[in-house]
C-alpha cells in the first residue's frame, strides 16, 4: 500500500494530526517535535498519544517520520551548541516512546570549517552519547544537499558515521529526493545506479523512509531549495518511476514541498496516487 503524507502542525494535538491526514488522503505524516527554529517542546498528553497510536492502527497508517528541530547541529564548531544537539536528542527520545516503533529523522549538521572528518567524529559521539539499547525509535540521518559545510551530502559519509555509532541497529536513512539530486545523485537518469550504490556503500536494509521532493534548481547545484512535485529540475516522470521502484514502493513517502495551503498537499497526494501503481 502506497504510504504517502505530508508535514502537519502538532499545535492541536496528536490524534488531530492523524486525523487531519486521514481527511486529506495520507496515511502516513512528519512533525516538529518542536519548533523547527527553536528549542522549547510542549508536553505530551498520553492519552492523546495513545489515540493517535489506536487511530494510524485501525486505519493502516505507515509509520510516521518525526523530525528534529533544524537548530540541532550535533558537529557545531561551538561546544554550547553540540550540548544543545545532545540534550535535545536525548529528550526527543524519551518523548518518541509516546509513539513507540516510529521514526526520528535528523538532519546530520553542518561542521562549520572544523572539517568533514571532525564533522563525522562529533556526529558520531553524540549518537553513542543518546542511543540506548530499550528505544524502540530509528534515528535517520537524512541525505543532504551539500551547501556550505553540510555533512551527509555523500553515502560515504552517512556510512561513516553509522560505522562510528556503537548501537548502529537503531540508525536508518531518510533519503531526500531534492537534496541527493542536488548532491549530485541523477536519480532523474539512473534511479538503479544510485539506489545499487546506495546499496553498495550503505546497504539498502537501512532505506526506512522517503522526502518526497522536487527541486528548484539543477542537478549537482548542491542548493537545497524545494519544489512542488513535477515543477522542478526533477520532473514527474521521475518521481512516478521512484514512487513505483521495487525497493522505494513499499517505503512511508513524506512530502515537504512549499504549498500555502493543507489543499495543496492534498491535490499532490492526489496526482501521486495517481501514479502509483
Amino acid at each position: 500500500m502506497f504510504k504517502i503524507g505530508w508535514h502537519l502542525s502538532s499545535a492541536n494535538g496528536y490524534l488531530a494530526m492523524g486525523k487531519q491526514a486521514f481527511e486529506c488522503g495520507a496515511n502516513t505524516f512528519a512533525f516538529f517535535t518542536r519548533n523547527p527554529r527553536g528549542g522549547q517542546a510542549k508536553p505530551i498528553i498520553k492519552e492523546d498519544a495513545e489515540a493517535l497510536c489506536d487511530f494510524m492502527k485501525e486505519k493502516q497508517f505507515g509509520k510516521i517520520v518525526i523530525h528534529a528541530p533544524y537548530t540541532l547541529n550535533a558537529c557545531s564548531d561551538k561546544e554550547s551548541v553540540r550540548e544543545f544537539a545532545v540534550q535535545t536528542f536525548a529528550d526527543d527520545l524519551l518523548r518518541m516512546e509516546a509513539t513507540p516503533n516510529q521514526y526520528y529523522n535528523f538532519h546530520p549538521g553542518s561542521h562549520m570549517k572544523l572539517g568533514i572528518d571532525v564533522g563525522i567524529k562529533l556526529i558520531s559521539d553524540t549518537l553513542n552519547r543518546i542511543l540506548k539499547p530499550s528505544q524502540t525509535t530509528t534515528i535517520l540521518l537524512e541525505t543532504m544537499a551539500g551547501k556550505g559545510s553540510e555533512v551527509g551530502s555523500s553515502f560515504e559519509e552517512l556510512k561513516s558515521i553509522i560505522d562510528n555509532v556503537e548501537l548502529n541497529d537503531k540508525l536508518g536513512v531518510c533519503l531526500d529526493t531534492c537534496h541527493v539530486y542536488d548532491a549530485g545523485y541523477d536519480i532523474v537518469n539512473d534511479l538503479d545506479g544510485v539506489l545499487t550504490k546506495f546499496d553498495k556503500i550503505i546497504g539498502l536494509n537501512r532505506l526506512k523512509a522517503i522526502h518526497l521532493n522536487d527541486s528548484k534548481n539543477p542537478f549537482a547545484s548542491h542548493k537545497d531549495r524545494h519544489e512542488i512535485i513535477g515543477h522542478g529540475s526533477l520532473g514527474i516522470d521521475a518521481f512516478k518511476r521512484i514512487i513505483n521502484h521495487s525497493e522505494l514502493k513499499n517505503l512511508p513517502f513524506i512530502l515537504e514541498t512549499p504549498h500555502d495551503s493543507v489543499n495543496g498537499y492534498a491535490e499532490e497526494i492526489k496526482l501521486l496516487k495517481g501514479l502509483y501503481i
